[in-house]
């Protein structure tokens, strides 16, 4: 079962593989080198999720040459990939940021400083006028 691939299919494959390995080593880097936990988890989220697109994309490439057929499990794999990694980094944020104001609030530090940080309710740009506008109309 081993076909030999022609050589272009070996040219876009090795391109895909370096260029995964590529944003797969920059996200790591990010992580290491990054000093707080939000940057930190921006950098290896966005480039572990390019590296894997990558990959299936070899992978896509592979199956389309060896097989010559369409193998839709790739795309599903590729699909949850870009699904899932921004939405699990985006939830982790939340909670630090929950869990940073809770300490926050522990230790009795004023949050004059601190960065204004909504955790629920509507982030429209609207809904931010509205509410300036009914603080001014009662201040």
């Amino acid at each position: 079962m081993s076909a030999e691939l022609p050589f272009w299919a070996s040219l876009i494959l090795a391109v895909l593989l370096v260029t995964a390995g590529f944003f797969a080593l920059t996200g790591s880097l990010g992580l290491l080198r990054l000093p707080h936990f939000y940057s930190r988890i921006h950098a290896p989220t966005l480039a572990n999720t390019l590296s894997s697109f990558c990959i299936v994309l070899a992978l896509i490439v592979t199956a389309a040459v060896t097989e010559h057929r369409f193998v839709a499990h790739s795309l599903l794999i590729s699909f949850f990939l870009i699904i899932t990694s921004p939405v699990t980094a985006m939830l982790l944020m939340r909670a630090a940021i929950k869990r940073e104001l809770q300490r926050r609030e522990e230790q009795g530090k004023s949050s004059v400083n601190a960065p204004e940080v909504k955790l629920e309710g509507p982030s429209l740009p609207e809904a931010d006028e509205e509410a300036k506008e009914a603080g001014g109309a009662t201040g």
